[in-house]
């Protein structure tokens, strides 16, 4: 007998680290209404790069994707270069940053900021 296993794709995720991250920083401004916003621009040394920006409007037309009471946004153009990231908080050599995981990016920059498809 042969067992079958499915999965459901991770559409995105917020690592938890990114989401105390988040918390923290809203903390810190006093609005409780803030969340961080992801999207993607042309540019870049690899043709597009990640923006993160703190935003309190929510787009009808945004994927809202929360963790441990932090939420995300992305608006729909950047979702489709987005679909099955995570969205990670790193603290390194590099300095303090939030960090995109995308495996639909093919090439990368060294720094990380900037992908190809």
């Amino acid at each position: 007998m042969s067992v079958v296993q499915s999965q459901a794709p991770t559409i995105m995720s917020l690592t938890d680290n990114a989401a105390a991250k988040v918390q923290s920083l809203i903390t810190e401004e006093g609005n409780p209404r803030l969340k961080l916003r992801v999207f993607v621009t042309g540019g870049g040394c690899s043709g597009f790069q990640y923006g993160f920006s703190f935003d309190e409007e929510v787009a009808e037309d945004d994927t809202l994707i929360q963790n441990k009471g932090a939420s995300l946004l992305v608006d729909p153009l950047s979702y489709q270069y987005l679909v099955g990231s995570k969205v990670d908080y790193l603290e390194g050599l590099e300095g303090s940053r939030f960090v995109v995981n995308n495996p639909l990016a093919t090439t990368t920059c060294g720094c990380g900021s900037s992908f190809s498809i």
